[in-house]
């Protein structure tokens, strides 16, 4: 029998080729699918008996972009009388799709939808794929969702399922390999990964030293960062709070670093490219996040509290600028007994990045 994270992850991967899936919910099922894989051409499987009218159903900040909601709605559906084509779904999802700007085409109407619902739910699932977060929709008007899925060979997901999923994950994160890595500065440097039970994304736990876990831990929780970590990217300061952390921890005699996979604070990396080229265009990191439908931070810091209690830790000194991080392990069981400054030098890149951290997202620099 399939498990809550097989069905999810079973939508996701669906979703992530472009294909329709049914999400059921105590509100209502619809059938759904990525709003930026529609290119050209009819919806495959939209046109079916039992299928009602298509919309997209896009976030409350996207709709706020748009000018049709408030940022705070869970879910909105934009409907339009005479359909949409290929062109406008993705002129209302993304905007690089055109050059009007923000402004929804005529005769296009907006329903808050909410946290419940089967399109909120969808939208969740695309955010889990690292897509846009939009969909095409439809609501099942068949008798029976499931039946009308089974039929149709369309795959099946509950909104119940959806909510569990990012808990699911963190409690089933295990360790599954662990060797001993020597790093410049840190000889005495160890990687333990884990991985969750359904085979997703895998998290790193970079221990450095012998760390006494009687005493606050000296740790970090870093975001993977493709761009800053491997690359040198100048855009951010991520590379510097990766390396600066090693070389803090190793100071301090032992310490944990926790890698954490939520890439461009948790939209992922084709995510944060697009952000990127939006910054090109004047808006800033937060900005840029919330024209693409995003928060301005997507992270989840479940995963880093079930590493900690893995390894026995429950009490840290969180290397950090950011008080959200502090709170969020705060409120599922670690002590931070001190937050410690982490702090480098700005370039003419990053200054305006790092000023918007500070001012926007409350960073204590």
């Amino acid at each position: 029998m399939a498990t809550v994270l097989d069905t999810v992850d079973r939508a996701v991967a669906e979703l992530r080729r472009g294909s329709a899936v049914v999400v059921l919910s105590g509100t209502g099922s619809v059938l759904a699918r990525p709003a930026e894989t529609i290119n050209s051409g009819p919806l495959p499987f939209f046109a079916r008996p039992g299928i009602g009218k298509v919309s997209v159903a896009v976030t409350g900040r996207r709709a706020a972009i748009l000018g049709l909601a408030s940022p705070a709605a869970p879910a909105v559906i934009l409907q339009k009388n005479d359909g949409f084509s290929p062109q406008t779904i993705l002129e209302l999802i993304d905007p690089k799709a055109g050059d009007q700007g923000p402004i929804p085409p005529e005769g296009v109407t907006s329903q808050i939808k909410g946290r419940e619902s089967a399109e909120h739910t969808a939208i969740r699932l695309t955010k889990i794929a690292r897509l846009l977060p939009a969909v095409v929709v439809a609501p099942i008007t068949a008798d029976d969702a499931a039946a009308w899925a089974i039929a149709n060979n369309r795959a099946i997901v509950s909104s119940t399922a959806v909510q569990a999923y990012d808990r699911l994950q963190a409690d089933t994160l295990v360790p599954v390999s662990e060797a001993r890595v020597p790093l410049a500065g840190c000889e005495n440097t160890k990687i333990i990964a884990f991985r969750p039970r359904d085979g997703g994304a895998e998290h790193l736990a970079i221990i450095i030293g012998e760390t006494d876990a009687s005493i606050p831990v000296l740790t970090r929780l870093h975001s993977e960062c493709f761009t800053g970590d491997l690359l040198g990217s100048l855009k951010c300061d991520c590379g510097d709070q990766l390396r600066g952390a090693i070389s803090a921890i190793a100071e301090g005699g032992s310490g944990v670093l926790l890698y954490l996979a939520q890439e461009g604070r948790g939209i992922g990396l084709v995510n944060k490219l697009r952000a990127y080229e939006l910054q090109e265009k004047g808006f800033d990191t937060i900005d840029a996040n919330e024209q693409l439908g995003f928060d301005d931070d997507e992270r989840i810091y479940l995963p880093a509290v079930q590493m900690l209690a893995s390894l026995g830790i429950n009490k840290v000194k969180l290397l950090t600028n950011n008080p959200a991080k502090v709170g969020a392990l705060a409120r599922h069981g670690i002590a931070v007994t001190e937050r410690v400054a982490h702090v480098f030098p700005s370039n003419q890149h990053n200054w305006s990045y790092l000023d918007t951290k500070s001012k926007r997202s409350g960073h204590l620099f």
